[in-house]
């Protein structure tokens, strides 16, 4: 049995948690800043955890990194 790919693009944007939860950053920092407000911009920091039926998909693509 030939070996899965992972999807390269979800490799570069996720990242699993040791309790298999997954973590990506929040959408709305590349560019157009000064239109967010200060709030915005600060909560947007770091990463977030993905919600369970948006992790499920993401899980599929990373078939090795459970």
């Amino acid at each position: 049995m030939p070996k899965m790919k992972t999807k390269s693009g979800a490799k570069k944007r996720f990242k699993m948690t040791a309790t298999g939860k997954v973590k990506a950053g929040p959408s709305g920092k590349r560019h157009g800043m000064i239109k967010r407000t200060s709030k915005q911009i600060r909560q947007n920091r770091g990463m977030d955890l993905l919600s369970a039926p948006d992790a499920k998909i993401v899980k599929k693509y990373m078939p090795y990194n459970r």
